[in-house]
């Protein structure tokens, strides 16, 4: 690929891990997962991000996931990106190399995390991945929990020296945050939580890494199309979806305790559009059962656009 490869946009579905009774993934129930995304419509996939679960894989198993989702990319011509995020910047370089010649149409990072580094060493950190790799599009990726937060100028300066960062997932932010993004990153594609992509998307972002996805990427993939062709419809359905959120999901997070990672698997599995249960592996925590058939029924009921087969 070129610097000058066209930015992704739309709406990516996370790969999620399908995880047995003995803590083990089920390999075997990847494929069904990655064929529904397919049917889905949506516009990529992507591994190892933070409901992908890369903190807690092996290499070997990080190995055998790149490699299997890539050989049915490619061979489906679906986009996809590899995360290769891990806390440790030499650990995620090497895994960085060791995915090139899969061809992602990008890859994902995140900043070294056990110490949280100063601008000069992100800059650092991100150069070495670029030039490990130097025909691959980087995706950065700095969520809210990160250790060091990067705001839209220091982004921009890396930008400035990086022609392979093509795109960033970000929290996003107020109307003067958006306004800062269109004046100061015109040319990046950012993209924004799933739960807030109509408006995120109107006012300067290009698309989601969604969980709303997790729940259903099929009807967030008629969401997408809607906020194009009906924009007032998609940010009305928006403030149903955060409320959707707020109402059932973020409890979840207060009350047990539970990863972020952990509630997009449960929206996965209320969703019941793959073979994808709420289990993490070792040693998180998972939403129980009941829970998960909870978040269901209210999901059908406050939200049927996203389940509807007629649309």
């Amino acid at each position: 690929m070129s610097p000058q490869v066209r930015p992704p946009e739309g709406v990516w579905g996370a790969v999620l891990l399908p995880v047995g009774r003995r803590g083990e993934i089920e390999w075997s129930a990847l494929d069904e997962q990655l064929s529904a995304l397919l049917e889905s419509g949506i516009q990529g996939v992507y591994t190892n991000g933070t409901a992908g679960e890369f903190y807690s894989q092996t290499e070997d198993e990080f190995d055998r996931l790149s490699q299997l989702v890539a050989e049915f990319c490619h061979t489906v011509a679906l986009p996809f990106q590899i995360g290769v995020s891990h806390s440790n910047a030499r650990v995620a370089r090497e895994r960085l190399a060791r995915v090139a010649s899969l061809g992602p149409d990008a890859v994902q990072i995140t900043l070294p995390d056990w110490w949280a580094p100063s601008y000069d060493e992100a800059e650092i950190f991100l150069a070495g991945m670029a030039a490990t790799a130097p025909d691959i599009p980087l995706i950065l990726y700095n969520p809210p929990h990160a250790k060091r937060r990067l705001n839209i100028d220091e982004i921009a300066s890396l930008k400035t020296g990086l022609p392979m960062l093509v795109g960033a997932k970000l929290p996003g932010g107020d109307e003067i945050w958006y306004e800062e993004l269109r004046r100061k990153l015109p040319d990046l594609a950012v993209f924004i939580p799933g739960h807030f992509m109509a408006s995120g998307c109107l006012a300067g972002g290009r698309g989601s890494y969604s969980n709303v996805a997790c729940l259903s990427p099929a009807g967030t993939v008629r969401w997408w199309h809607q906020l194009r062709a009906d924009p007032a419809g998609a940010l009305a359905f928006e403030a149903r979806v955060v409320g959707f959120m707020n109402e059932h999901v973020l409890p979840l997070a207060a009350r047990p305790g539970l990863s972020n990672a952990a509630l997009d698997k449960a929206m996965a599995a209320a969703g019941r559009w793959c073979p994808i249960g709420p289990e993490l592996l070792w040693p998180y925590g998972s939403a129980p059962g009941e829970a998960v058939i909870e978040l269901g029924t209210a999901a059908r009921r406050q939200l049927p656009e996203l389940f509807s087969t007629s649309q």
